[in-house]
C-alpha cells in the first residue's frame, strides 16, 4: 500500500472525529489553542485551516469570531467540517484554491504529518506563504522524530500488539519515515526540531517561535483523574507551558509547533 492509499485507509475509519475528546489528545487540544492565540490576529481575521480535518480547529475559530477557510484532502473530512456549519472545501495543501494574499493566517496542524518528501513538505509551506497576507502568520505543527517509541511504545505499548513495532523503531529514528504498526493504523513522517525550522526558512517564512506541544505528560499513569480535576489541571497545561522551549526537552514532545511568518514586505 503506498503512503497516500495508508493515509486516507486510516482517515477513512473516522475516528479523527472524535480523537481530540479523548483524555489522551485533550492536551494536545488545549495546548494547541493556547499557542495560536499567541500569535493570531484579532477577530474577525480570516484564518485557513489546511489539513483541518473534521474541523474542530475551524469550529473553534468561528466561536471566537473568526471566518474559517478550511480545507481537507479527505472527502470525509470536508462532509464532517461542513456538517458543522464551517466552510469546507477539498484542496490539497501543495494545491490550495485560495488566492495570493487572501487570508490573514494560515494553520497547517497536519499536511506535514503526511508528506513524506522534503520539497513537498516546503511546497505545502510555500504554499502558505502565497496565500496568506505580507506580515501574517502561519502555524506549522510536525509529529516529533522520537513520538514512536516514547509515546507509541513506551506509553501505548504498541509491542503487545505489533510485535514488529520494536524492529521499526531504529528506521523511523533514522529516516524519519513512519510506517503503520498495524492495517488502517497512522503513517507519516516525523520531524527533528531544527529540520521544521529549516524547511520553514527554505519557504521563505520568518521563523519567530519553535515550541512543544505536551511535554511527557502523556505518560502520567492517572492522566484521565487529572484532567478531570480543574487544578490538576491546570499543573499539567502550566508544566507543559514552562518546558515548551527548552532546546533540551523539545524531541520529548509527540508534537512541535513553529510559528513563521510572511515578510511584511514581500
Amino acid at each position: 500500500m503506498t503512503p497516500d492509499a495508508s493515509m486516507r485507509a486510516h482517515y477513512a475509519l473516522g475516528k479523527e472525529q472524535t480523537r481530540l475528546d479523548d483524555p489522551k489528545f485533550v492536551l494536545e487540544f488545549e495546548r494547541t489553542k493556547q499557542i495560536l492565540l499567541r500569535a493570531l490576529p484579532p477577530a474577525p481575521a480570516v484564518v485557513a485551516d489546511i489539513g483541518g480535518g473534521p474541523g474542530r480547529y475551524s469550529l473553534w475559530l468561528s466561536e471566537l469570531g473568526y471566518r474559517a477557510e478550511h480545507r481537507d484532502v479527505i472527502p470525509l473530512h470536508v462532509e464532517q467540517a461542513r456538517a458543522v456549519g464551517v466552510n469546507a472545501r477539498l484542496a490539497d495543501a501543495r494545491r490550495l484554491d485560495l488566492a495570493d494574499a487572501s487570508v490573514d493566517a494560515v494553520l497547517l496542524l497536519g499536511p506535514l504529518y503526511h508528506l513524506l518528501e522534503r520539497s513537498d513538505r516546503v511546497r505545502a509551506l510555500r504554499e502558505a506563504h502565497r496565500v496568506v497576507r505580507p506580515g501574517g502568520p502561519v502555524f506549522a505543527a510536525v509529529i516529533s522524530r522520537w513520538a514512536a517509541r516514547l509515546d507509541g511504545v513506551v506509553v501505548e505499548r504498541m509491542y503487545e500488539r505489533f510485535p514488529d513495532a520494536l524492529d521499526q523503531l531504529a528506521q523511523v529514528e533514522a529516516t524519519g519515515v513512519l510506517a503503520p504498526f498495524g492495517e488502517a493504523m497512522f503513517s507519516g513522517y516525523t520531524h527533528r526540531p531544527q529540520e521544521l525550522l529549516d524547511e520553514l526558512t527554505d519557504a521563505g517564512l520568518v521563523v519567530e517561535d519553535l515550541v512543544g506541544v505536551e511535554g511527557m505528560l502523556l505518560t502520567s499513569p492517572d492522566l484521565i483523574q487529572r484532567l478531570s480535576d480543574p487544578v490538576a489541571r491546570n499543573v499539567l497545561l502550566d508544566t507543559a507551558r514552562a518546558i515548551e522551549r527548552v532546546p533540551e526537552l523539545l524531541g520529548l514532545h509527540p508534537h512541535l509547533i513553529a510559528t513563521g511568518r510572511r515578510p511584511a514586505s514581500s
